[in-house]
């Protein structure tokens, strides 16, 4: 079994549906807010949404900044009302601008990308609380292991749907579920500032990405996944290095143990 899987399984479009059903709608939640940007995910996510609980009991939220151009919001407004979904938009520009004011001193570019998505994420909690829905993430498998994510932005939601699909398996399932072309033909980019890509940052393409984490998870060894991807030993090593640096972004806070029973260690859920 080599784990270069090239599409998701024929079961995930019905897994997810159920999942959401099962998660979204329990202890009093009335659906569910999806931050829509542009990209596959949130896409895919909306769609799967949509499909699993209704238009009614999806919320689609658009979060433009500054960063994004009028004909993505456009394009995406149209995609939400396509679905049938309730949508809005919030402009975050103020919001942004009230971070930088109280601190100014802080210009990196990266730690200003990490804090606008912490901010979107506030506005989509605040709009979830107020009508008792729970924040659906868009987040992948191949985010997930390498890190690529916001700690307590676009990382800090209640639900994951697609956390289990590399973003390929991403891919092909948006084309099967007739998500439209051109938002799967985009380039992947968290929005960080102009021409910023995924792959970019990364330094490996996503097709790369997926047939080294595959073998990952299937536990094999590195020179196992370099001799059967026929990728350069440093590719591998380095998506390896990531994912192993990483780990932090998908754990609880450590906790230093006192008590008979530690959240995050030993006290299960």
């Amino acid at each position: 079994m080599t784990g270069d899987r090239p599409r998701p399984p024929p079961h995930a479009a019905a897994t997810i549906g159920a999942f959401l059903r099962a998660h979204a709608l329990a202890d009093g939640a009335t659906g569910v807010v999806v931050g829509l940007s542009g990209g596959v995910d949130s896409a895919l996510v909306a769609r799967l949404a949509r499909d699993a609980l209704g238009p009614a009991r999806v919320l689609g939220v658009l979060l433009p900044d500054a960063h994004v151009e009028p004909s993505l919001v456009e394009e995406t407004t149209a995609y939400a009302a396509d679905l049938g979904l309730a949508h809005r938009q919030v402009r975050i520009e103020p919001l942004e601008a009230a971070f930088g004011a109280s601190l100014p001193e802080v210009a990196d570019r990266v730690t200003l990308g990490n804090t606008a998505a912490r901010i979107r994420m506030t506005v989509l909690y605040a709009l979830a609380r107020e009508q008792r829905r729970l924040v659906v993430g868009t987040g992948n498998k191949s985010e997930l292991l390498l890190g690529y994510f916001t700690k307590y932005g676009d990382g800090g939601v209640d639900l994951l749907p697609i956390g289990d699909l590399y973003k390929t398996d991403v891919w092909a399932l948006a084309e099967e579920l007739g998500v439209p072309e051109a938002i799967r033909r985009r380039a992947p980019s968290a929005g960080f500032w102009p021409g910023q890509t995924d792959e970019g940052e990364l330094g490996v393409a996503y097709p790369d990405v997926d047939r080294i984490l595959r073998r990952l998870e299937l536990l094999e060894r590195e020179e196992e996944i370099v001799r059967g991807t026929g990728l350069a030993a440093a590719t591998v090593r380095a998506v390896l290095a990531r994912v192993e640096q990483h780990r932090h972004k998908r754990r609880l806070p450590p906790v230093a143990k006192l008590g008979v029973r530690t959240v995050g260690l030993d006290w299960r859920e």
